[in-house]
Formats: structure tokens, C-alpha cells, sequence
């Protein structure tokens, strides 16, 4: 019975231990997509903005004549 209980202890302690790393990871994780999402964010605004240039300059252009 005692040995069981060591052997439970142990058990536990590893559990708990494993649950602490797997919390830290996740909130590592978390961190890194809030940071992703702020990056690809910008890079849209970036996109839109260009295009929108892009769009505005192209009315500036004399049409094509054939």
C-alpha cells in the first residue's frame, strides 16, 4: 500500500508538473497569435492602402488609343 502511494505521489507530481509546462506553452502561444493577427492586420491596411493608390492612379493614366 505504501509503495502504491509513492508511486501515485509520483505520478501526481509529474501530472502537475507537465499541466505547468503546458499552461506556460499555451500561454506563449497565445502571445504569438495576438502578434501574428497585429501583423497580418497591418499587412492588410498596407495592401488596401495600395491598392487604393494604385486604383487612383490608374484614373490618372490617358486611356489606350487604337
Amino acid at each position: 500500500m505504501e509503495n502504491e502511494l509513492a508511486a501515485l505521489e509520483v505520478k501526481l507530481a509529474l501530472l502537475i508538473q507537465a499541466s505547468g509546462k503546458l499552461r506556460a506553452e499555451n500561454h506563449q502561444l497565445r502571445q504569438e497569435l495576438a502578434h501574428a493577427l497585429s501583423n497580418h492586420r497591418q499587412c492588410s491596411d498596407k495592401v488596401d492602402s495600395a491598392k487604393a493608390r494604385l486604383e487612383k492612379l490608374l484614373t490618372t493614366l490617358p486611356e489606350e488609343q487604337t
